[in-house]
């Protein structure tokens, strides 16, 4: 039963629909911008960052080799050694996708992220000294421990960014998380360029760099509230929870938003954060998990890392130069972050569902004509240039909606018991989809040459199809009516709202603001 109160013109105004016309706050968007400047914005940097300096650190690890050995780094040891500070990051974010889940228990949302930038800081040392101290282990050893922090943060932010924003703009505060990855990898783009810090004089402060993002996080979000479904939920703090709605939301009345976590509390008879081997064993987020899992792998296997292998080749056959080709690829980096912003401002009129339908398929039709253009662009003078707006196209189709939605459908689809477990569970398919795509996309490119896209037009077909099938649309509902919406296909009861009767935990505060459980009959409305 939905309260109403009259409004200025005498009509009355559902309490839902006051709640929708609140004003963001600057509390929430501080909290939105910064958590994700010193989690998500490093992951984005740390993608490009490596590319401008390659040349330079591979001269550094041979002139390091002959210092200590004598003699040039044989050939295929520099291959290797280049293949391990490159692709171990993403065994650091396994290492921290599978850890998080026990840290944000201890210390919580917020804490995780403070806590996370002491491997943003440790990294940015070692990376930035490793030349000075003719080590080039300290590279390798920093370039994991900054894979670690990645796979903390693009678990721990969305998480948090879900918990701290209404349900009316849930999904514009967690595209955060993809804006600032986007923004990232542009100034890793940028920094690179020549004239900046892409000089072999210069190449350590691109890592020096990293320590800026985590420090101005640690300067700001520690004066910024926890998560109060965390306080509330997990903590059993009322007052320090109606205190961080109340600056999340701006007003003094969250009386509203307590009682929703409070049904949660109850629908969960008080549930502590399960297991991942619990919740594998739980039918009634079975489909959620598929989902997830599914969802999270498509992220990773349709195909966009792998358009940064062919961008420079294209560029080239158009006809432009080498020294200009780093400039012109900026235009990747601008067009990924504009898509990311434009995304985060239309998802709560379009959707989640419909936003990821058409940027899966929007990719499998650029991927078919870049496929084409490929085939036929040493016949045609001009095709060349087709396919590099195939690549922008592929580029923006891919942040318009499956470059950051994944993240926020992993916080929407499970409830706060499930919430931990069902990060680390995306995160480790992330990264593993990550690590497989590195290792096999070579193969698969020397195998079918212009022809490898076609794998990718495969995935997002299938994603696409089993999105429209499965997914129900998550925008403005609460946890507990997106849980509802999996019941029938989980085939697990699912009683109205508002009409069951059950045994459930109450939950009131006693005169310190901690709260007590006290075992009632009661009828949830």
């Amino acid at each position: 039963m939905k309260k109403s109160k009259e409004g200025q013109d005498g009509h009355k105004v559902s309490s839902d629909q006051a709640f929708e016309k609140q004003s963001i706050t600057a509390c929430l968007l501080s909290a939105a911008f910064f958590g994700a400047l010193g989690s998500s914005f490093l992951y984005g940097y740390n993608l490009s960052v490596v590319n401008a300096p390659a040349l330079y650190i591979k001269a550094f690890y041979n002139k390091t080799w002959v210092e200590r050995y004598g003699n040039p780094i044989p050939a295929q040891t520099a291959t290797l050694l280049w293949s391990i500070t490159v692709s171990i990051f993403a065994i650091g974010g396994l290492i921290g996708a599978l850890s998080v889940s026990f840290v944000i228990k201890v210390v919580g949302r917020k804490g995780t992220l403070l806590l996370n930038n002491g491997f943003a800081v440790i990294a940015a040392l070692l990376l930035s000294l490793g030349e000075i101290s003719k080590s080039f282990e300290m590279l390798i050893i920093g370039r994991i421990i900054m894979g670690v922090n990645s796979g903390v943060a693009l678990s721990a932010l969305p998480m948090y960014l879900g918990e701290i924003s209404p349900r009316h703009i849930r999904g514009f505060i967690g595209q955060f998380n993809s804006i600032l990855i986007c923004l990232g990898v542009f100034t890793g783009q940028v920094l690179g360029l020549p004239e900046l810090l892409g000089q072999e004089s210069r190449w350590n402060f691109l890592f020096s760099f990293l320590a800026v993002p985590a420090l101005l996080q640690l300067c700001v979000l520690p004066f910024l509230p926890e998560s109060p479904r965390y306080l509330l939920m997990e903590k059993r703090n009322e007052a320090a929870a109606k205190r961080a709605f109340q600056r999340f939301l701006g007003k003094k009345d969250v009386s509203q938003e307590l009682e929703e976590v409070h049904a949660e509390a109850r629908a969960q008879d008080n549930l502590h954060a399960v297991s991942v081997l619990q919740m594998l064993r739980t039918p009634a987020v079975r489909w959620q998990l598929i989902t997830i899992i599914i969802t999270m792998a498509c992220y990773q296997l349709c195909g966009l890392n792998a358009i940064w292998y062919y961008t420079n080749g294209i560029l080239r056959e158009a006809g432009f130069a080498d020294n200009i080709l780093p400039y012109i690829t900026l235009s990747t980096g601008a067009v990924e972050t504009l898509a990311a912003i434009i995304s985060g401002l239309v998802i709560e009129r379009i959707g989640r569902k419909p936003l990821l339908i058409f940027g899966f398929s929007s990719m499998a039709v650029f991927f078919s004509l870049l496929t084409a253009f490929l085939y036929f662009q040493n016949s045609v003078a001009w095709l060349p240039y087709l396919s590099y707006v195939c690549i922008l196209a592929v580029i923006a189709a891919f942040c318009s909606g499956p470059g950051g939605i994944p993240f926020v459908l992993t916080g929407e689809l499970f409830e706060q018991p499930y919430r931990p477990a069902a990060f680390m569970i995306a995160g480790t398919v992330n990264w593993l989809s990550n690590f497989t795509v590195g290792l096999l996309f070579p193969f698969i490119q020397e195998k079918l040459q212009s022809f490898a896209f076609l794998v990718f037009v495969v995935v997002c077909i299938l994603g696409s199809i089993y999105l429209c099938v499965v997914l129900p649309e998550t925008k403005n509902k609460t946890f507990m009516d997106i849980s509802r919406s999996f019941a029938r296909i989980n085939k697990t009861p699912c009683p109205p709202p508002g009409h069951e009767i059950e045994l459930t935990l109450s939950i009131t505060p006693d005169k310190n603001g901690k709260t007590q459980e006290v075992t009632k009959m009661e009828s949830l409305f």
